[in-house]
């Protein structure tokens, strides 16, 4: 643990004297209103002044009314609002010296040395360009007696942070742009039901995806949905790719399959370079197979509609991280991206980040496709590898034989992306020449036999589906170990996978206590975290959580939707997680939230009623409405309905209350694309490792694992997806409130105070550090790469 005297704090940052325009640039992306709600509200709670430009460099450029100074008002409600409330233009003048020199003079007259770009890299290039001929052009305005000297001085130095916005994800450096997640959400939308009536009527579906050069929209939706077939300009097909796509949409159909999916991204080429089309892969079909084909194109769908929970907290964290990085540039700092790598956010050189993403370009240009995967960054890379890994089955010739037998179960309660991770699992354990058992219903299946053996095609179409297919339930193994020592020597089981919540993590600990009385349970086990409350140690993330979140802030959206237009208004709104306020913290980042109760952070009767004198003062100005979020057991006495009369009470005569428990709904629906993808390529990693132990543990002819090592958590821990021995992670847990000791989420909590005005400590000891881009990185089986 760091020292309090090392601790870097942001109350000793000051914005005082400095003026920060904030602009959005290029094609829109849904989030970019959330990062420019972040930028506005951090720069004004700093003691800045703060800018909008409206139009993109077309505002610069014009002046006058396109540049205006924000309120902390002119942000209210723009949080679930897609594209960009302050406008963005492509603009030809910013390209010419004459624009620039206009440009500079209009910020100049209003004292913006400041400038946050939110946009692609063209936009963010033309940003460093601006800043570079900075002096030059303040020396020209001095020349035609536009400024004087004095202003030349005092302005002489143009400090620049820019976000990256755009759906594409073709930014090196970061592993989510913003606005990527929620076009993932539109594609998923519109597959899940392109799929019911492809199923009706036995046909093949076509589907164009925007991505412009980039083919990380097309790869991740493939893998989201179990696609059939996908076309992306990084990794042309091989030549002879048609006569193998039929003769696979022709195998699945004679498999009983009812329905074909091929995504296509509108920059997929061949090998030499030349485009695909949507309508030639569709002709090539319909002329090989005679199968009834459409084909789809979504088109601007997906740069519409609100930003998921996701683009939401990525872009209220950039905004804020981007503030803090004008509030530390010198005249010597680069221009800078704040950009997410794992689940952290880093600055990284502008220039770096644009001269890496033109290399792949280049490289795609040169044939030299390999090497643009690796450029395109690990996050790509890693779904690229997933992908080819679970959606080509190899013919039964060509795979391993390894004798070994694999169980994989659900345990604790649902959660959306299980069966996602249950279909990779049994198929890259396939892959691995391992025969793949599917326990149903938990350890209590476990102990009624309930096991039986799973294909390759038992799990085909389970990526989207919610729930748990297998079945899952919280009972815990101690009191039936007997019993399943029995099956797991019937069945001749040398490996488990659990994925779940809580639950698995108690009954894995369990198994391995009686691994000195039973044999049969020592093998290699592993857990993936799976539950919607995010309350397992060892992993920042689990599967389901990202579901849960977008129905928590989906909900509140309309809940606040339902006062518009009436009197000021409080929502009091219960989330689940037990003792854990994951769910209550983030949901209330994403959702605009006021305060948020959890059993984390005690609070008592003076904070709740600070809180409603806060609320109060707010209803006083523009702001109609006011959210507050309580997690189920934050605390034992200040329940929902106490918190919900207390606050009805206290602001009798200026707002009403209601309130709301969201309850199942938040366990229940369709998995999102990132849980899809998580729980995916997680269960695949896990898989990998199941073989590794295999392999090592095997000694005279059986398999025999009993080491601290060989029970493992995988969990993703800031930047990296890493095996963590069970019982190292005892001492990291909350056994009575069934939560980690520490949670990284917790350093979150101060954003959404600041953003809703509340004076508060933020520990930026994170921050700060301007980092490279890393172009040779060592290979996955060298490092643990993250999602």
């Amino acid at each position: 643990m760091a020292q309090p005297d090392n601790k870097k704090f942001f109350e000793n940052l000051t914005g005082a004297g400095k003026a920060i325009a904030v602009l959005t640039s290029g094609g829109d992306a849904q989030g970019m209103n959330a990062a420019v709600r972040a930028v506005v509200r951090m720069g004004i709670y700093v003691g800045a002044k703060v800018y909008f430009v409206h139009e993109g460099y077309q505002g610069m450029v014009d002046g006058g009314d396109n540049i205006k100074e924000a309120k902390w008002e002119s942000v209210s409600s723009m949080l679930q609002v897609g594209g960009t409330v302050i406008g963005s233009a492509r603009c030809k003048d910013f390209r010419t010296h004459e624009g620039r020199l206009k440009a500079a003079h209009n910020l100049v007259k209003r004292g913006i040395t400041n400038l946050c770009v939110i946009g692609g890299d063209g936009s963010l290039t033309g940003a460093n360009l601006f800043r570079e001929e900075w002096s030059g052009l303040l020396a020209e305005l001095v020349q035609q007696n536009l400024i004087d000297e004095e202003a030349a001085q005092k302005y002489s130095a143009l400090h620049i942070v820019g976000m990256v916005g755009s759906i594409d994800n073709d930014f090196c450096g970061t592993d989510m742009t913003i606005g990527t997640d929620s076009a993932l959400h539109r594609i998923i939308e519109v597959v899940d039901a392109i799929m019911t009536t492809a199923q009706s009527h036995q046909r093949t579906f076509v589907l164009e995806v925007m991505g412009r050069h980039c083919g990380y929209l097309a790869l991740v939706s493939a893998l989201a949905c179990g696609a059939d077939w996908v076309l992306i300009p990084e990794m042309p097909p091989e030549d002879g790719w048609e006569e193998k796509m039929c003769q696979k949409l022709s195998a699945k159909r004679a498999g009983m399959k009812r329905l074909n999916i091929i995504i296509v991204a509108e920059g997929a080429i061949d090998r030499n370079n030349q485009p695909i089309t949507s309508e030639h892969v569709k002709n090539l079909v319909v002329q090989c197979l005679g199968f009834d084909t459409r084909v789809t194109i979504l088109g601007h769908v997906q740069r519409g509609g609100t930003p998921s929970a996701f683009d939401r907290i990525l872009a209220s964290r950039m905004g804020v991280e981007a503030v803090l990085a004008l509030l530390e540039t010198t005249a010597n700092t680069p221009a800078c991206v704040v950009s997410l790598c794992g689940n952290q956010s880093v600055r990284l050189p502008l220039m770096e980040c644009v001269q890496m993403t033109q290399q792949v370009q280049k490289a795609m240009d040169e044939k030299r496709f390999e090497e643009a995967v690796r450029l395109r960054g690990r996050s790509f890379e890693n779904n690229l590898r997933t992908y080819k890994l679970l959606a080509h089955r190899k013919p039964e010739s060509e795979l391993p034989h390894s004798n070994y037998n694999v169980a994989v179960l659900n345990v604790g309660a649902p959660a959306a992306g299980m069966n996602a991770a249950v279909r990779s699992a049994v198929r890259v354990g396939i892959s691995e020449g391992h025969k793949m058992f599917a326990v149903s219903d938990g350890f209590e299946g476990f102990y009624k036999g309930q096991i039986k053996e799973v294909k390759w095609a038992d799990v085909g179409g389970w990526t989207g589906q919610g729930g748990s297919l297998l079945g899952t339930k919280r009972t815990l193994p101690a009191k039936y170990i007997e019993k399943i020592a029995e099956q797991m020597r019937k069945y001749n089981i040398n490996a488990l996978l659990v994925i779940g919540g809580f639950e698995a993590y108690l009954g894995i600990m369990e198994l391995l206590a009686a691994r000195g009385i039973y044999e049969e349970l020592c093998v290699p086990m592993v857990m993936v975290p799976a539950t919607v409350s995010n309350n397992v140690p060892g992993s920042d993330l689990s599967i389901g959580a990202d579901t849960a979140l977008n129905a928590i802030t989906d909900t509140c959206d309309r809940i606040k939707q339902s006062a518009s237009g009436t009197k000021h208004r409080v929502f009091i709104i219960e989330t689940m997680g037990g003792y854990c306020g994951y769910l209550a913290s983030v949901g209330g980042l994403a959702a605009g939230a006021d305060a948020a109760y959890i059993y984390e952070e005690p609070f008592d009767i003076r904070d709740l009623q600070s809180n409603v004198e806060h609320l109060t003062e707010k209803m006083k100005t523009s702001i109609q409405r006011g959210l507050i979020l309580r997690n189920e057991n934050s605390n034992e006495n200040y329940t929902t309905d106490f918190i919900y009369q207390l606050y009805s009470e206290e602001g009798r005569g200026v707002f009403d209350c209601r309130k709301n428990v969201l309850g199942h709904m938040q366990q229940g629906g369709a998995p999102s694309p990132f849980d899809r993808n998580f729980g995916t390529k997680i269960a695949a990693k896990a898989m990998q490792w199941i073989t590794k132990k295999l392999n090592e543990s095997y000694r005279q002819g059986r398999v025999f694992a009993n080491t601290e090592d060989s029970a493992c958590l995988l969990g993703m821990r800031r930047r990296a997806m890493v095996f963590q021995p069970v019982v190292q992670l005892k001492d990291e847990t909350d056994f009575v409130h069934r939560i980690p000791k520490e949670q990284w989420w917790l350093k979150l909590r101060p954003l959404m105070k600041i953003l809703a005005k509340y004076k508060t400590s933020y520990d930026v000891s994170d921050s700060g550090q301007l980092e490279h881009v890393a172009l040779n990185r060592p290979r996955e089986s060298e490092v643990s790469a993250a999602i």
